[in-house]
């Protein structure tokens, strides 16, 4: 089996063709940012098992408490605005819950979604999962890293074979692969990479630990 096969996508497969599975893919990742709420609101981490988790959210809160605060801001002057009809009003209010819904579930998915680093198990099944929010979900085997580094970057231009997952504009980390990974775009379009650029709130712990989990074991002299 290929590296390209080992990875894993959010929603676990790709999306059916069509305008038909583009919504169906829309309505799973919006069910899952709800779902995030409660893991938030419970204390439960998805996807964490025996590995160690490191988070990438802390850098994006101030961002989303800017969104929620301008989208109850707005409600309010619609309410102001539509007070003669009621009906639209109540369309409109709707609306508006659940866009600040969504929008507190995106920063839950990213609190309760964090990169785990699990090498607990056989060497060959040991793999670092990358993720950003409900929507990016990438498992990388720790077999297929070829180099890992800090390194801040705060500009990116797409390019092939490259994946950025930036959290507030920055990416912390540098991973780069010996083998492509097949990575998932939001809409289910199959994109291999070997090259990824992502964010964590403690970039040098992270790279400390995959690092030493790439370290071949040492027998005792």
């Amino acid at each position: 089996m290929s590296a390209a096969a080992d990875t894993v996508t959010t929603a676990g497969r790709v999306s059916a063709g069509g305008p038909l599975g583009t919504v169906q893919h829309l309505v799973a990742h919006e069910v899952r940012l709800l779902a995030s709420i409660g893991r938030w609101v419970a204390r439960r981490p998805h996807g964490i098992g025996h590995g160690r988790a490191f988070s990438y959210g802390r850098g994006q809160g101030a961002m989303m408490f800017g969104f929620g605060f301008v989208s109850v801001l707005e409600s309010v002057c619609m309410a102001v605005l539509l007070r003669n009809h009621p009906a639209v009003h109540r369309v409109v209010l709707a609306l508006d819950v659940y866009t600040l819904l969504l929008i507190v579930g995106m920063h839950a998915a990213s609190v309760t979604r964090p990169h785990v680093l699990d090498n607990t198990e056989d060497e060959e099944d040991a793999f670092l999962r990358i993720r950003r929010a409900a929507h990016v979900d990438v498992r990388v085997p720790l077999a297929a890293i070829t180099s890992v580094r800090r390194e801040l970057v705060t500009t990116h231009e797409k390019r092939d074979g490259r994946l950025d997952l930036a959290i507030g504009a920055q990416t912390t980390i540098t991973l780069e692969l010996s083998s492509p990974v097949r990575h998932f775009t939001f809409l289910g379009r199959p994109k291999d990479v070997t090259m990824i650029r992502f964010h964590a709130d403690e970039p040098e712990a992270l790279v400390r630990e995959i690092r030493a989990a790439l370290e071949p074991t040492q027998e005792p002299a």
